[in-house]
């Protein structure tokens, strides 16, 4: 891709036309999604926040929506979560909105009341039905506590205005309180809140309509509308179009895209959904309805932003964690230059599931995430000479944060190719996306110029010239130790997914945790991954292609394993219970429906040319499988530390020469940038 001033038209043109709103103009189409970070709970943190969206804002997004806010108590996601109800909790908030008005973007509060989904004991609903995810009963509203919360949305927008935002998003999707009100599923009223389509609608329309009465006609308000709810009892698709109809009539600026419930048995937003899966229920509405449209869910790159403005299928595209992974987003696309972009591989481990554990949000691609106040990579005044030796993710992300800093930095890998334990992850299907970061960072060595010495195993001979020495030496397979161990069919899950070996029909793999689940994916699929075609993703799924569906679910049709396998684990338990808590789910629930057999508490007796010997709850079982897999762990590789310090250097430890736990990119990517900054 040439740069914008080598050609006669932008690179992105539907990407960065202004859309006018008639009282306002927002600069391109780029809207930077609602994310919970963490940071919205203390005002204290309010000045870390406006940094967050500040650099999002000088990286060129049109139009950012903050993570949620609640219009009141009972409304809350968490105790103390935020809330905007009182006058001087709108007052932090001036930080936010100061700081991206002076980088040209405009801010929109979303106002978010989670109803069920409220981990706390004051939760409030239509109806007194429990969520499945959820351990607190909610307590079914009156008329006159209908009333209330309504005003109480009312009163939050007008704090919003006051607090210099350009408006709100009220959000009306992913099972919260007021998207409890429109399905069938959780309003079993009667009254005149429920019991009909337009009665369950009427709630989410008093909302738009007492907001706009409440923040005037020049204020915008985004509705976040359900198109899918992927539960069943959910909303029909005519229902879905009657309500976007309503709430535009109500004075709705904008109506967002809002896909699944969190309850749904449906991924939404995992690496193994297809990008832009959902992007043809948006462009169904459109037709119907005059307002912009925003197409939203795994849209990662901007080719595929374009591909979906371009075809008219939506008004806007919605990036939340892309613009976590890469603040800079929208300005290297403008600039036609989208090798340069951090893409986000939609593998949840430091964003959302860091929110489901109470911890601070950030990115495994960028740690700076959420961090810019405490993770600078200030240029240094003294520049060192630096060796990094091992080009996986913990030496990548060393190497190139040293040298944007100004250090003179040498990478050695042993490997012909750059990536190190990447390279077995971008194999797994639905994990196609690890193959952007491997480009990303081909482009940052270039970028930064590090000197990169493939094919070259280090010496310490070569390092110790250096004035500094980092080793991201990774990992060595670690080895069982059983009766037949060394036998033929045993094999590691290196040889698996490099190639070296080609697994039979019947397997069994030893370990399952997380190589152990990506390994039974890579053994059951044949062919190119669901995740590559949305028609047969959505079949394997249960998703109605056509969205006529109620809830758009039909019966799921996954396709045929590719392999026969057992999937092994020592400990007892649920195999995959220490797996992502947001991602987790959809791996056991894939491995099920490939009929993948998951053990726990397995003892290993031995291999022979008959197959797996193993004895479960006292009981001895053969498996007759042509391989047993290992993917029981990993060791630290050193082999250069005790030379290094013999001969006076000490060197540092990153990735999985420091800690060879179980394979982890985000602690690997956050050490060595880390380190790098300090050095």
């Amino acid at each position: 891709m040439t740069s914008t001033a080598a050609t006669d038209s932008p690179p992105y043109p539907h990407l960065f036309t202004p859309l006018d709103l008639g009282f306002t103009t927002i600069r391109n189409r780029v809207l930077m999604g609602s994310m919970h970070t963490g940071l919205e709970d203390r005002a204290k943190d309010f000045p870390r926040l406006a940094a967050y969206f500040a650099e999002r804002a000088a990286g060129g997004v049109g139009l950012i929506v903050t993570g949620g806010f609640s219009p009141n108590l009972v409304g809350w996601l968490k105790p103390f979560g935020g809330k905007l109800s009182w006058p001087w909790e709108a007052r932090p908030h001036k930080f936010v909105t100061k700081a991206v008005h002076e980088h040209g973007a405009k801010i929109c509060a979303q106002l978010l009341h989670a109803g069920r989904y409220g981990y706390h004991p004051l939760t409030v609903a239509p109806s007194k039905i429990k969520a499945p995810i959820n351990p607190f009963t909610p307590r079914a509203l009156s008329a006159r506590g209908i009333e209330r919360q309504i005003n109480a949305y009312a009163n939050a927008a007008k704090l919003a205005r006051d607090a210099g935002y350009d408006g709100v998003e009220i959000m009306g999707s992913e099972g919260y309180f007021i998207n409890e009100f429109t399905a069938p599923r959780t309003n079993k009223r009667d009254d005149a809140w429920g019991g009909t389509p337009e009665k369950r609608m009427r709630f989410a329309v008093e909302i738009v309509r007492r907001v706009r009465e409440a923040v005037g006609p020049d204020f915008i308000i985004i509705y976040r509308l359900s198109l899918l709810d992927l539960v069943e009892d959910g909303n029909q698709w005519d229902e879905i179009v009657q309500q976007a109809k309503a709430v535009e009539a109500a004075g709705a600026t904008i109506i967002n895209s809002g896909i699944g419930w969190h309850e749904a048995r449906v991924p939404t937003i995992v690496t193994s959904v297809p990008r832009a899966a959902f992007v043809d229920v948006t462009a169904k509405l459109k037709p119907h309805v005059r307002v912009p449209l925003v197409a939203t869910n795994r849209i990662n790159m901007p080719e595929v932003a374009e591909g979906i403005l371009a075809a008219g299928k939506a008004d806007m595209v919605s990036l939340a964690r892309p613009l976590l992974a890469d603040p800079q987003w929208a300005a290297k696309a403008r600039a036609g230059t989208p090798q340069a972009i951090n893409t986000c591989i939609a593998c949840n481990q430091a964003c959302l599931d860091h929110v489901f554990e109470n911890k601070l949000a950030s990115c495994l691609v960028n740690p700076r995430a959420c961090h810019e106040t405490d993770l600078a990579y200030r240029k240094t005044f003294a520049p060192k000479t630096v060796a990094v030796v091992g080009a996986g993710p913990a030496g990548l992300a060393c190497a190139t944060v040293a040298a944007e800093r100004g250090h003179r930095v040498t990478l050695f890998d042993a490997a012909d190719e750059i990536g190190g334990q990447f390279n077995y992850a971008k194999r797994i299907p639905g994990k196609e996306e690890f193959h952007e970061t491997l480009r990303y960072f081909r482009h940052r060595l270039e970028e930064t110029r590090v000197d990169v010495k493939r094919s070259t195993p280090a010496t310490v001979a070569d390092l110790t010239g250096f004035d500094e020495v980092v080793l991201a030496t990774g990992i060595t397979p670690r080895r069982v130790a059983f009766p037949g161990a060394d036998h033929a069919k045993v094999v590691s899950y290196a040889d698996v997914l490099s190639g070296r070996v080609t697994v039979g029909a019947r397997a069994a793999l030893i370990g399952a945790g997380g190589i152990g689940f990506d390994v039974a994916e890579y053994l059951t699929h044949e062919g190119h991954s669901p995740s590559l075609d949305p028609a047969r993703w959505m079949a394997e799924w249960g998703v109605d292609p056509t969205f006529e569906a109620r809830g758009s679910l039909v019966k799921a049709q996954p396709e045929p394993p590719a392999r026969e396998v057992w999937l092994l684990q020592r400990s007892p338990g649920k195999p995959g219970a220490r797996l992502g808590k947001t991602s987790g789910w959809v791996h056991r629930a894939t491995l099920k429906a490939k009929q993948v057999k998951m053990l726990g508490g397995v003892e290993y007796l031995g291999v022979d040319d008959v197959g797996l010997r193993i004895k479960v709850d006292g009981a001895e079982h053969l498996l007759p499988v042509d391989h047993v897999v290992v993917c029981a762990g990993q060791e630290p590789r050193r082999e250069l530390q005790a030379d290094l310090i013999a001969a006076g250097k000490t060197p540092h430890l990153v990735g999985g020469a420091d800690v060879a736990a179980e394979l982890d990119a985000k602690r690997a990517i956050d050490q060595g940038s880390r380190l790098a900054a300090r050095l």
